[in-house]
């Protein structure tokens, strides 16, 4: 017996907004009037808007990738809980990326969870796709999915560029976002 999508997709969407929820709630009300009191939170306010920003692309293509499904089953379901296990990850990377100042320890380990998620994100399609029919509406329009083999790459190279310049595993980050975004 197959679950209707449209439970698989009001569960993402929930685990997806607590999600963000988690992350906005990190965010501390600063001490003081000043705008100068503002400045110390930079890092965490940049550190959330970059997730913020991957939680919307993750919602958004979740959701154009559900919409062209026909049919969920076990496996798909697995391969869901799969990714949105690494995207409750998310909040944790975030606030120590943005507590620690983009440090190259912190810098690694987003990037190494951002790199988990992009993998489930790949299980789960190949999931729809083996249940869906490689002539689905699915399947022609993730077609070779270059951009999500792009995606890896370049998390696959920011991973261990943190301990050399994490300013440049930031920027490979912002870059996978804007591919996406765009």
């Amino acid at each position: 017996m197959r679950m209707h999508k449209t439970r698989l997709e009001a569960f993402s969407d929930g685990v997806l907004a607590i999600i963000i929820t988690i992350m906005v709630l990190e965010l501390k009300v600063p001490h003081g009037e000043s705008a100068q009191t503002l400045l110390p939170l930079l890092p965490v306010f940049l550190s959330y808007v970059l997730s913020f920003l991957y939680i919307g692309i993750y919602w958004n293509n979740h959701h154009h990738m559900l919409h062209a499904s026909q049919k969920v089953d076990g496996p798909v379901l697995w391969a869901n809980l799969h990714l949105l296990f690494w995207l409750s990850l998310l909040p944790f990377t975030t606030a120590w990326l943005g507590e620690n100042h983009f440090a190259p320890v912190p810098a690694a380990a987003y990037g190494g969870v951002l790199a988990m998620c992009g993998i489930s994100y790949l299980f789960l399609s190949l999931a729809l796709v083996r249940l869906n029919g490689r002539d689905s509406t699915l399947g022609r329009a993730l077609g070779r999915d270059l951009k999500g083999k792009v995606s890896l790459a370049l998390y696959a190279a920011a991973i261990p560029l943190a301990f050399v310049n994490q300013w440049i595993s930031i920027g490979l980050y912002v870059v996978v976002a804007l591919m996406w975004f765009i």
